[in-house]
């Protein structure tokens, strides 16, 4: 990593976080695999599974133009092909938590990720979660933090 880090590489850094993500991923495959026949689950614990793997999956961001695709609780029942009610039920029943609640402490804690490591400016990171308009960002991240983005982000 060092030798890529001292190159004149214009790509560097991109060599350098896929070395990050295999290492980290060679010491995940050292953690003993869960099977479904050594641990029983149920299907809301199933479904639960997949709904946090889906969400997952679309971070971490980190390109400006690029934005999360699933949003709402809706979207998500839509991708797993089960209602949005049995999603909720089967959500809440595992992590007594709402979709929702989850869905935006995801999002909220790469705003912070985002906000901590980039030099993006607030619209772009507003865009890259999925909001429309930077106002309903900073709205969203000031009920969650009670801080503006922009305070956040100098207070580090």
């Amino acid at each position: 990593m060092e030798k890529e880090f001292n190159s004149g590489y214009k790509y560097k850094f991109d060599i350098i976080r896929n070395l990050i993500f295999e290492l980290l991923h060679c010491a995940l495959k050292l953690e003993p695999s869960l099977t479904l026949e050594s641990h029983p689950v149920n299907a809301s614990q199933r479904i639960s599974m997949l709904f946090m793997e889906l969400l997952e999956r679309q971070f971490p961001i980190d390109e400006t133009h690029l934005s999360i695709g699933l949003r709402s609780a809706s979207e998500y029942a839509n991708q797993l092909n089960v209602h949005v009610n049995h999603l909720n039920r089967a959500v809440k029943e595992t992590t007594e938590k709402t979709t929702t609640q989850i869905i935006a402490e995801r999002i909220l804690q790469e705003a912070k990720v985002l906000l901590k490591h980039t030099a993006w400016n607030v619209a772009d990171i507003a865009y890259a979660l999925g909001f429309a308009e930077a106002t309903h960002f900073n709205n969203f991240f000031k009920k969650h933090v009670q801080l503006s983005p922009v305070k956040f982000r100098n207070l580090l």
